[in-house]
């Protein structure tokens, strides 16, 4: 299926990008006018694009189905500053009741019943509820069409956070543990995910020294029809050709050369299932050992 975004309707663009486009993290933006009226709503184009300076950015686009701008977007004009609270699962039905189009009169806070909390730097207040808030400084705003569905970026610079105690890391309390904030992001149509310790899993990332690459793994292990690309990029991690280690000694693999000694290919096969089962679990160097037996 091949789809030229210029053929579409804006509601069929918005449809496929924000379903190819995800999951996306939510920005949870209090606002307030010289009036000193508060808005507070979610937007799911957001991103931080820098940590020194620490920089964020969202858009409140322009409304699909009327080419409307969004009470966010005036505010930030006429006060440059915003407080960037940080959805969790606890809160995410309340947040989205926040994003009903309310007469610019009304207060979010009190229809989704969050608690305004003073911020210690910027006019906005804070969400009490959130266990992150982040208060900026707008930078810089720029309109990217005139549309419907024209984004509209808000620039800020990060100034402040405060975090709740009770997600950070057991050991030092010094650093957000991942497992303890239970982020929600957002998807196509009326889509949501949440992160908890059941889907988190941890991918090693490359620094300075570097993977030894697929094209550097041994052929018969490349061409795998049981490895996933997945098992290939971790064996492919390694930052040297691992070697054969003597005294690794595993019962499982004493098994398969007891029970398919006589097939190469079954031997093959099985070595290369558990090696597999192993990369599973995270044990990249006793899957290594594995593969290296059939040498």
């Amino acid at each position: 299926m091949r789809i030229d975004l210029k053929d579409l309707t804006p509601v069929e663009r918005q449809h496929y990008l924000q379903s190819a486009v995800a999951p996306r993290p939510i920005c949870f933006a209090s606002t307030i006018d010289r009036s000193g009226q508060v808005n507070l709503s979610p937007f799911s184009f957001f991103n931080i694009f820098g940590t020194t300076p620490p920089i964020l950015i969202f858009s409140p686009s322009r409304r699909v189905r009327d080419n409307s701008t969004k009470h966010t977007w005036h505010n930030v004009l006429e006060v440059p500053e915003v407080v960037i609270n940080i959805i969790d699962f606890a809160m995410v039905q309340q947040a989205s009741l926040s994003s009903c189009d309310y007469p610019r009169e009304v207060n979010e806070f009190t229809k989704a019943g969050f608690t305004e909390e003073p911020a210690t730097l910027v006019t906005p207040p804070m969400v009490k509820e959130s266990k992150i808030k982040i208060e900026c400084r707008v930078l810089e705003t720029k309109t990217l069409g005139t549309e419907g569905g024209s984004g509209s970026l808000v620039i800020c610079e990060a100034l402040r956070m405060h975090i709740d105690p009770s997600i950070l890391d057991e050991d030092n309390k010094k650093f957000i543990d991942q497992r303890r904030l239970q982020l929600v992001a957002r998807l196509g149509g009326d889509w949501y995910c949440r992160t908890d310790e059941q889907n988190l899993f941890i991918v090693e990332k490359p620094n300075t020294r570097l993977g030894i690459g697929i094209d550097a793994l041994p052929a018969p292990i490349r061409t795998s029809k049981v490895l996933s690309g997945n098992h290939l990029g971790m064996l492919a991690n390694v930052h040297e050709m691992p070697a054969i280690d003597p005294s690794f000694d595993d019962s499982r693999l004493k098994e398969i050369f007891q029970y398919y000694s006589v097939s190469p290919e079954e031997m093959e096969n099985e070595l290369h299932s558990y090696a597999a089962r192993l990369l599973e679990e995270g044990k990249v160097n006793a899957a290594w050992q594995v593969l290296l037996a059939l040498n």
